[in-house]
């Protein structure tokens, strides 16, 4: 096959689709493609040399992507690597505008999607083009000032919604170049990943953004399928270190979700050649909590464990890389995950977890099946195979299948649904269907025959269905499968219930899925002919004599389903006569179950059928809108499957009836038709839907029909006339397949030499599927124009006389006639060429040719007939005219005249959506129903015809770049007139034909918009309201197609953006009509969430005019466009000049005409708003605004409306940016800078605080005081550089000499700089500002506004100091005022003026200390509730990426004793805050100031005001969050927590040592005199609460060893109820443990907390001991498998929570018992034979006898230890029974036995007796028909009993 083929091709097509060979006319593809792909080759070669990026490479890259998708990748290897290469050239241009970049990512990711037809041999790209596109993008410097807007960056116009559909878009350009990343990696060069390392290690500092960025960098860009000899120089780089980083991290920061994903792509493509083992326990351990299970009773969550949890597809991916192997130990750990999750399954538990789980189960099968098909069947390919040791072995996919099961068959009735169960099963059976399927069985037979419970019939129909191809095939594994499918199908029947809508569409769906796989032929008669079968294979043949019984059942069932839905049992008269939406569902799965089954039947069935449907059609008669439709539908089904037969009893049948009927002439006038006549006529229009050469024989009697029935009175009658005839012509007219039987050629052979029941459930074979195709003769042919003669002529004559005014025709008939030439259309339209004319020139000019091309789709258009499609076009036209002139008020003729237009311009015999839902439903079949093990295309016959199918209407829908011409132009203009008309209706239909027509014609919107615009032109004084909404409407667009307001080029907005901006001066405008106020709004929104920053810059560079040479002169086919000239490159690169000046030209015109505009006085003010809009957008990176918007924007800070003021600051910040002059940077060479030259030997990593870094850190002895000091200190403004290691070229800023002059003179300054200088020297202007700035927006809503800070950080940044004198009296009267506004306004200003003055000389910084530190302190003793915000902001953003010791001053000031008293202290905590919020952006560079902070709080930690203890507390986490415990990490010389822990138990002795209770002591304020140390102590400890609670969640590790010091305490104080009416000391100490319990513990420890835990467990109070136990419960859920591969930790839990059973007090006995049980529900304990023993002996216990006690109750009422025991005991053999909720394990009858001889026992054993056998009856309740089975009769009487209430089981 390929050697033929490359034959023919002159090369070996990389892949191309194969179903493009089945096609009827597959010999003519081969030249057609080499044609449109040489002219791809050349026309794109010729475009990039010419330079011509738009039009002609856009152009030319488009056709490419469209012949990918319809030829595959069918071009030679050398063209394949030639267009990757050209267009990751492309891609990377750096000017490239971004919506160009998009769509080229797009085809280069279609090219690089298969990465096994290019090794790395072929092909290597380079990395960094890459990275650097992605930075520009993603992390965009500018975009936030507006000046770059990427498709769709949040504008500053948008509301919530917006902001949604912004991040989905945004997403789009993210997710493209991530995409892409993706595709390229495996071709990155060998030392890439060593040159990545080196280029994002710097950026790796855990309190910094960077580390977000290095880290999600390194999931996308590090390769990691290099081959195995080049490990060294791949993954083993860096392995160590990243893996080293997660198993330390504790507290999930954001950044891990990009190391587990890197991981688990690094495990998948690397299977066998990495040692996980190690890992394995942390790696599930991690799993299980990041699936957020609720444990415990009270469970405080920490938040950020629900928003970085892991995503479950990389989670799955990194499990089924690690499964097999030789240590086998990941399977192990697997099955312990699913048996300590499994009971959550259950459907009685629901939570916001529960979707995670059921991903997680769906996805993992279906991971492992990849994976099997990878091993076992893929084709080999350049990827690194899978070595032997490693793959899976049969023993490996047993276990895991069996691990799997009972969560699966739990989730099979899950509240979400059993789809995902049942995808599950699906891929589990592929692999054991003999574990998998009888279970599944096991459950679906007793649900088919219950009544009560629906919903387990649709859960267990539809995981059959998943399994349904396992079932059926058999195979070795499972032979007896295939007996089980005919009991089933007899079973399901009952299901087609009308009364039940989902049971009848899952019953529907269910045996459609089984018939498919299975020939339904008697075969009973082999048993006596053959003597060769099997077992299975008799029994199957004897089965199959039921099939013709179960077909009449099947139709019974539906005759009854339609006669109980006929239109006058289901509706009153008075409601719409059309089918409902369920109606209508229920049809199409009657109708497809019912073509299925008799696709299938054998011949023999299929004539009993027939007969039965005849008769059912026949004697009965329906109306024709519900039950008629269905019926119709049946009958069309029948006659599908054996035309010739069908048509013989059906077609004279219904001619004879309507003929009779008809006799009376007056019928045919008839306003209402008779039933009869009707049914009749509807039966006939649906049967005739067959296979065209059948309908030969009876054309005079239907032609007859056709004359007799087409001019009906009747409405009804006519439409149903018009149907025959659409589908006569239409099964002429097409090419279709005509069978889709699951065996080609069917089922007709005698039994003895085929035996069907060998093809049960057998794929299609591609090779030979020997499809039947419908191609038209030319006889059928004939008939077709023959009824266009006869019928459709006289209607277009009959019209054409009406519009030229020659003959009267009333509306319902002009309504007739179109309603006859729109079916004629619709039959025969793939028979009418296309419409011809003249193209229309110069739209674009382009060096290169845009020609359409024409894809061949089976019909040659006979030149000599008429071409019906241009005489309809003409009379439209004509008849388009008329009625607009004369009747515009009928509407219906109209939208018939709509629709035919838009079917002469694009309708070639198949819709669009049609076409659309057809592959939607084709990929949902094909995902219920393959087989992803074996792979290889093994679908079914009858799918494997449909996508033939589908191919052959995707080349008949395929309009890319048709040539706009005439015509086209002409049926536009009309669209667009009844897109302006005057009703709405027909407004709305035109608009979405036009849109559509929009996006198919090349270029045609360019001719359009002067037309649309033209009803908007304010000196147009003719134009309606509906006209002027009309236009607005075609501008606008729909949601998924062309918006003309936006296209992405200037010379179109060029016209529009005015356009809309002067409608406001229109006539026809009116702001009172709400509507209209609507469309504006829309408009605008529109276009600010769709403009993209449009380029002026197009050059493409000469690297890409090479590869484009090489295109062009290489591989075949070879293209016949000839390589330009010298001269005409010469000319390409002049155009390419002029175009990016034009460019420039246009967008300053465009920028002068808004500007115009506004100027008008009268203007309406929202106009004024549309167009500041529009000229914010035209801000941009690359090109200087003019000034004179440069002035505008400045006079427009201070208008009247608020929000030109917005736009306003938005906008000067943005230009303040633009005009900003560069300043100089210089390398340095760190290691120089450090004074130690010893510096650590290169290669180790070691982070953190080291000799070498120090010099960066603030230090007060050397600090630059003085002029000399600040010019020789080297500043380093980016806070991370220097902390993980050095990057290997620094850049730091040049001298001051070098740098641009500051306070330049008017002389020297630019013309746009005069124009700001000037307004913000002048004082009234200044005032009027600082007035509008300090105004109140919204009440309570306001913020810190960034905008207004990046302003004012402009301003300083560019013009040095030279308005504070102005803007200085401002500032000391708002610090002084307590208003919010006020506040808020100089914080932003002050917080401007900080950063801003980054590169002022040291003098200037100085006066500017003198003069903001006074002004500080008044702002911070003025401080408010409402602003101590917006002062944490001001001074957090003032010290973001700036060095420390450049700004000594304000740290100083803040350390100025923070916590002082005075003011109260709401004060002291609002300093604190502000003071964090600078010293938290510094992180590690500051240890000084925090040992000093530190020194200075601890002696003030008893603060009696609990904000201020809140404030302390997160200050505290703060201090120390540099102490971290990260690999490689020297420790550090900021505050540790050891030291600070040790200082703090000193103080708290006090409350340790003594055993009283520790209450909340709350001192008056007033009292002075000395507390004792006692009390001291509790206000302390009140504050280290608040900081344990604050540093849970925040820092990366945890300090354990310190925080189990402190765990004895709080043991103490911790209430052990539920109660929110405790003091908050009791509280916090309760939330802090609940989030201790949570935390990741390390393997070593483990045995620390242990011991702490044992020793609480000895302590007096029975509150500390009950809460070890809730303690113990979640710590060790959170780290189980950590835990479990301890075998020390897990005897030591077990010992713990056994002695504890006996406990003398209650609460914790049965406190024990409930964490047992859990224990032994998630296997982590185990309920084996000593445990058992043990309980049983304790139960044994003999009490002391009665008269005794109750004399000793008098003396005292603590219980005896025997009693405790005894109590134990039953406790024992209680938490046993409870650890298994949903299942009977072989040791639980005996059990319970031993705890019904407790019944009668003292309290408190009779109340956990009682207890537990009403939790046992309550679980098993559900299933107990099953559950009994597992007990004796004996044990069954005595349980009875026990339950008391019989009638439970009755």
């Amino acid at each position: 096959m390929k050697k033929a083929q490359s034959d023919t091709l002159g090369f070996v097509p990389q892949k191309d689709i194969v179903y493009n060979k089945l096609l009827p006319y597959a010999d003519r593809l081969d030249d057609e493609s080499s044609e449109i792909l040489s002219r791809i080759k050349g026309n794109l070669g010729r475009a990039v040399q010419l330079r011509e990026i738009w039009p002609g490479v856009l152009f030319w890259t488009r056709k490419l992507s469209t012949y990918m998708r319809l030829y595959g990748r069918k071009f030679s290897k050398e063209d394949h690597v030639l267009f990757i290469k050209l267009l990751y050239e492309l891609v990377t241009i750096p000017e490239l505008e971004i919506s160009m970049m998009q769509g080229l990512a797009r085809l280069l990711i279609n090219l690089l999607k298969k990465k096994e037809l290019l090794s790395r041999e072929d092909l290597e790209l380079p990395w960094r083009p890459l990275y650097e596109l992605h930075d520009r993008i993603l992390f965009s410097k500018t975009e936030h000032l507006g000046l770059n807007w990427f498709p769709n960056s949040p504008s500053p116009r948008s509301s919530a919604k917006h902001v949604m559909l912004k991040l989905v878009q945004r997403c789009s350009v993210e997710s493209v170049l991530k995409t892409l990343v993706k595709n390229c990696r495996p071709y990155f060069s060998e030392s890439a990943t060593q040159e990545m390392l080196e280029e994002w290690r710097p950026l790796l500092c855990p309190f910094d953004v960077t580390m977000q960025r290095a880290i999600s960098y390194f999931e996308l860009f590090l390769p990691t399928t290099l081959p195995p000899m080049l490990h060294d120089k791949g993954f083993k780089l860096w392995f160590d270190e990243l893996i080293n980083l997660w198993v330390s991290v504790q507290n999930l920061p954001s950044w891990e979700i990009h190391l587990v994903n890197l991981f688990a792509r690094l495990a998948n493509d690397n299977i066998g050649y990495i040692d996980w083992d190690p890992y394995i326990p942390k790696i599930f351990t991690r799993i299980l909590r990041s699936l957020n299970l609720p444990v415990g009773t009270s469970q405080m969550m920490v938040p950020r464990y629900v928003t970085n949890a892991y995503d479950i597809s990389h989670v799955v991916l990194w499990v089924s890389s690690l499964l097999g192997g030789p240590s086998r130990q990941t399977q192990a750990q697997l099955s312990g995950l699913f048996n300590s999750i499994t009971s959550f399954f259950h459907p009685s538990n629901h939570g916001r977890w529960l979707m995670k789980l059921m991903k997680l189960l769906q996805r993992l099968p279906a991971s492992v099946v990849r994976r099997l098909h990878r091993e076992r069947y893929r084709k080999p390919s350049w990827l690194t195979p899978i070595p032997d040791t490693h793959k899976l072995t049969e023993e490996d996919i047993t276990e895991f299948v069996q691990s799997m099961m009972q969560p699966v068959l739990l989730a099979m009735f899950s509240k979400t649904g059993s789809l995902d169960a049942a995808q599950a099963l699906q891929n589990l059976a592929l692999m054991r269907p003999e574990l998998v399927i009888p279970p599944v069985l096991e459950k679906t037979y007793p649900a088919l025959e219950t009544l009560t419970e629906p919903h387990q019939l649709t859960a267990t129909l539809s995981c059959m269905i998943g399994v349904a191809r396992s079932l059926v095939s058999g195979g070795q594994r499972f032979p007896e499968g295939p007996t089980h499918m005919l009991p089933l199908l007899m079973r399901a029947l009952p299901g087609v219930d009308p009364n039940d809508f989902s049971k009848c569409m899952i019953t529907f769906q269910f045996i459609a899925t089984f018939v498919t796989l299975v020939p339904l032929v008697d075969c009973s008669s082999a048993l006596h002919e053959r003597t060769d079968l099997t077992e299975v294979e008799r029994e199957m043949c004897s089965a199959s004599a039921e099939f013709e019984d179960f077909v009449l059942q099947f139709m019974d069932r539906c005759f009854a389903l339609i006669d109980s839905s006929t239109l006058e049992q289901t509706r009153e008269e008075t409601e719409t006569e059309k089918m409902t939406h369920l109606e209508s569902l229920v049809e199409l799965g009657l109708s497809s179950t019912f073509s299925t089954i008799l696709t299938q039947c054998s011949l023999d069935i299929f004539k009993v059928a027939l007969e039965k449907v005849f008769n059912f059609a026949t004697t009965n008669i329906f109306e024709t809108r519900v039950a008629g439709r269905m019926v119709a539908d049946i009958c069309r089904a029948a006659a599908k499957c054996h035309p010739a037969e069908s048509l013989k009893v059906f077609v004279p049948h219904c001619c004879n009836a309507i003929n009779q009927i008809a006799v009376n002439e007056e019928v045919l006038n008839e306003e209402e038709l008779d039933k009869e006549f009707l049914w009749n006529l509807q039966l006939l229009s649906e049967v005739t839907r067959v296979d065209g050469d059948k309908l030969i024989p009876y054309r005079s009697d239907l032609v007859q029909i056709l004359q007799l029935t087409l001019h009906l009175k009747c409405k009804q009658g006519y439409i149903l006339a018009c149907n025959l005839l659409h589908h006569i012509l239409r099964s002429t007219a097409l090419i279709y397949p005509t069978e889709y039987c699951s065996v080609p050629g069917g089922f007709h052979q005698p039994v003895c030499d085929y035996l069907p029941i060998k093809d049960w459930g057998r794929p299609g074979d591609l090779w030979n599927l020997d499809i039947r195709w419908h191609v038209p003769s030319v006889e059928e042919i004939s008939l077709a124009f023959y009824l266009l003669d006869l019928l459709l002529q006289p209607e277009l004559q009959r019209l054409q006389r009406f519009s030229k005014g020659e003959q009267e025709m009333s509306r319902d008939d002009v309504l007739q006639s179109l309603t006859i030439v729109q079916h004629c259309l619709l039959g025969a339209g793939s028979l009418m060429a296309p419409l011809k004319g003249e193209p229309i020139p110069n739209l674009v000019h382009s060096l290169v040719n845009l020609d359409e091309t024409t894809l061949y789709t089976g019909m040659d258009y006979d030149k000599s007939r008429e071409n019906y499609r241009d005489a309809i076009c003409n009379v439209m036209k004509e008849l388009l005219h008329y009625i607009l002139e004369h009747s515009e008020d009928d509407t219906k003729s109209l939208f018939s005249i709509i629709k035919i237009i838009s079917d002469l311009l694009h309708f070639k015999g198949s819709h669009k959506h049609e076409f659309d839902s057809r592959w939607k439903s084709f990929n949902l079949v094909k995902k219920s129903m393959e087989n992803r093990l074996h792979g290889k295309k093994q679908h079914i016959r009858a799918l494997l015809i449909d996508r033939v199918m589908l191919q052959h209407e995707l080349r008949k829908l395929t309009v890319e770049g048709c040539q706009y011409r005439t015509t086209h132009q002409e049926l536009m203009k009309d669209l667009l007139r009844l897109s302006t008309s005057t009703y709405s209706q027909i407004r709305s239909r035109a608009q979405s034909v036009l849109f559509t027509a929009l996006g198919t014609y090349n270029f045609c919107c360019r001719d359009l918009i002067p037309h649309v615009l033209e009803f908007l032109n304010p000196d147009n004084s003719r134009v309606t309201q509906q006209q002027f909404k009309g236009a607005l409407y075609c501008l606008l667009g729909n949601h998924s197609g062309v918006c003309l307001a936006n296209l992405h080029d200037w010379e179109c907005i060029a016209l529009t953006w005015p356009g809309i901006v002067r409608s406001g001066l229109s006539s026809a405008m009116s702001l009172e009509k709400p509507s209209i106020v609507r469309l504006f709004d829309d408009l605008a929104d529109k276009i600010h969430r769709q403009y993209e920053t449009i380029g002026i810059d197009f050059s493409i560079p000469e690297e890409c005019c090479a590869v484009a040479k090489l295109l062009m002169t290489t591989g075949s086919p070879f293209p016949n466009e000839s390589v330009p000239s010298e001269e005409e490159s010469e000319e390409g690169l002049k155009r390419q000049k002029l175009k990016n000046s034009e460019a420039v030209e246009k967008y300053k015109d465009l920028i002068g005409d808004l500007i115009d505009c506004l100027s008008n006085r009268n203007l309406p003010w929202k106009f004024e708003h549309i167009s500041i809009g529009f000229l914010s957008l035209l801000l941009r990176d690359d090109h200087q605004l003019p000034p004179a918007a440069v002035t505008f924007f400045v006079k427009s800070l201070n208008h009247d409306s608020l929000y030109v003021r917005k736009v306003a600051i938005s906008a000067v910040a943005g230009i303040m940016k633009q005009i900003k002059r560069p300043h100089k940077k210089v390398p340095v060479s760190p290691k120089e800078m450090s004074k130690y030259c010893e510096t650590v030997e290169f290669g180790r990593i070691a982070a953190g605080d080291r000799p070498d870094n120090q010099w960066l850190q603030y230090n007060s002895s050397n600090l630059p005081r003085k002029q000399e000091e600040w010019e020789q200190c080297v500043f380093v403004e980016k806070t991370h550089w220097g902390y993980y290691c050095w990057p290997r070229k620094m850049l730091i800023y040049a001298p001051v000499e070098e740098q641009p002059t500051q306070n330049l003179s008017r002389e020297e300054m630019t013309e746009r700089e005069l124009i700001i200088f000037d307004h913000f020297t002048d004082p009234v202007f200044i005032n009027q500002f600082i007035e509008f700035l300090s105004l109140e927006d919204r009440k309570g809503k306001d913020k810190f506004s960034p905008r207004r800070f990046c302003l004012f950080k402009g301003l300083f940044r560019n013009f040095g100091d030279a308005f504070l004198p102005v803007l200085q009296p401002h500032m000391e009267r708002l610090v002084s005022d307590s208003h919010e506004s006020k506040q808020r306004c100089v914080a932003e200003i002050i917080s401007g003026l900080i950063r801003g003055c980054k590169h002022w000389s040291f003098s200037k910084v100085e006066s500017l200390w003198e003069l903001l530190c006074p002004l500080l302190r008044t702002a911070l003793s003025n401080i408010t509730i409402e602003t101590y915000a917006d002062w944490g902001t001001c001074i957090a953003t003032a010290c973001e990426s700036r060095d420390p010791r450049k700004l000594h001053r304000l740290f100083e000031m803040l350390m100025e004793s923070p916590v002082n008293g005075e003011g109260g202290s709401f004060v002291d905590a609002c300093r604190l805050y502000v003071l964090q919020g600078g010293l938290a952006q510094q992180e590690w560079r500051v240890p000084e100031l925090l040992h000093r902070l530190l020194q200075y709080l601890e002696p003030k930690l008893t603060q009696v005001y609990k904000n201020v203890r809140e404030r302390i507390g997160s200050v505290l986490t703060y201090i120390f969050m540099i102490d971290v415990n990260l690999p490689f990490t020297q420790p550090t010389s900021s505050p540790r927590i050891s030291d600070f822990t040790k200082r703090i138990l000193l103080k708290l002795k006090p409350l340790t040592e003594g055993d009283e209770e520790i209450q909340n002591h709350v001192i008056e304020e007033n009292e002075v005199e000395e507390q004792d140390e006692r009390t001291q102590a509790i206000k302390l400890l009140k504050t280290v609460l608040k900081w344990l609670i604050a540093s849970a969640g925040r820092s990366f590790t945890t300090a354990v060893p310190e925080q189990l010091q402190l765990l004895p305490l709080l043991f103490k104080i911790a209430p052990v109820e539920n109660d929110d009416s405790y003091d908050e000391l009791k509280r916090d100490a309760k939330t802090c443990l609940s989030l201790m319990s949570q935390g990741l513990l390390y393997t070593d420890q483990i045995p620390l907390v242990l011991s702490v835990l044992k020793e609480i467990a000895g302590s007096s109070s029975w509150h500390a001991r009950y809460t070890v136990l809730t303690y113990l419960q979640i710590m060790v859920f959170y780290n189980l498998f950590t835990f479990m591969s301890d075998q020390k930790a897990v005897k030591d839990v077990r010992v713990l929570v056994i002695e504890l059973l006996e406990d003398e007090q209650l609460e914790v006995r049965e406190m024990a018992a409930t964490t047992l049980s859990g224990f032994l529900q998630c296997n982590f304990l185990s309920m084996d034979a000593p445990m058992q023993a043990h309980f049983e002996a304790l139960c044994k216990t003999r009490l002391p006898k009665k008269k005794k006690r109750e004399l000793s109750l008098v003396v005292d009422t603590i219980p005896s230890a025997d009693l405790v025991r005894r109590h134990a005991g039953v406790l024992g053999l209680s938490a046993c029974i409870l650890s298994s909720p949903y299942d009977v394990p072989t040791w639980m009858p005996q059990l319970l036995m031993d705890l019904s001889a407790h019944l009668n026992d003292t309290q408190p054993i009779e109340m956990t007796v009682k207890k537990t056998l009403s939790n046992f009856r309550r679980t098993h309740h559900d299933n107990w028909q099953q559950h009994k089975q597992q007990f004796t009769d004996d044990q069954l009487l005595v349980l009875t009993d026990l339950l008391v209430s019989p009638c439970y089981y009755a």
